[in-house]
């Protein structure tokens, strides 16, 4: 399966323009077999996302992004976005876990102050987004290199706020996934395959592949 990992729509994400039946419709379009919506500090669209999945028989994954002390963190499988701002990056780790739930380092090397940074090196993630479709092609390699060093799942994602940002970037997950639980257990398996993907000449390529050693995705 090919899905968005990082997206925001716009009911609860206040910088993005995008509205849910678009996102689908342009990820069907590009060939996506799914999308995740990851709202900052927000996870309320889960009840209108799940209804509209099932309406348009197509799957749609919510988890959120939250910005810890140290940089934003993509988070499935947990119910309750912390009311805290910006916790301590160990302590929303911790509670990430103990909901059962996984943690991605988002944009880890964006020069915006919301990524890890060299923290990526030794924070107990389940993945890292290592392609990230805000993010200059230099600085998502150094997160790849990163994940590849670590052993730790490698990601691709759109993080779009505008239409044409949509799928640029995705990730490969095993066939199956039909919820976020299965999404989870997914990246708890250190052996699943997942890698991340890019959108090039009408198709995705594996961006761990050689098929992609002359690819670079323009921001």
């Amino acid at each position: 399966m090919l899905i968005d990992m990082h997206m925001h729509e716009s009911t609860y994400s206040s910088d993005s323009f995008l509205k849910l039946d678009e996102m689908v419709y342009r990820a069907r379009e590009l060939g996506l077999d799914g999308i995740c919506i990851t709202d900052h500090e927000s996870n309320e669209i889960r009840e209108f996302a799940k209804a509209y999945s099932k309406q348009v028989n197509f799957p749609i994954f919510v988890g959120f992004e939250y910005l810890t002390d140290s940089g934003d963190i993509i988070t499935f499988g947990v119910k309750n976005v912390p009311k805290e701002i910006k916790m301590p990056l160990n302590d929303y780790l911790d509670y990430v876990k103990s909901e059962g739930g996984i943690s991605l380092a988002a944009h880890p090397y964006r020069k915006n102050f919301r990524g890890l940074e060299d923290k990526l090196k030794t924070a107990p993630l389940d993945g890292i987004e290592a392609f990230n479709g805000s993010t200059p092609m230099d600085l998502n390699q150094m997160a790849f290199n990163v994940a590849k060093d670590r052993k730790i799942h490698a990601t691709g994602a759109s993080d779009c706020h505008v239409y044409k940002k949509i799928g640029v970037y995705a990730t490969h997950i095993p066939d199956g996934i039909e919820n976020e639980e299965d999404l989870v257990l997914a990246f708890k398996n250190p052996s699943s395959n997942i890698y991340p993907v890019a959108f090039n000449n009408g198709k995705y390529i594996n961006l761990t592949s050689d098929e992609a050693l002359d690819f670079e995705y323009a921001i």
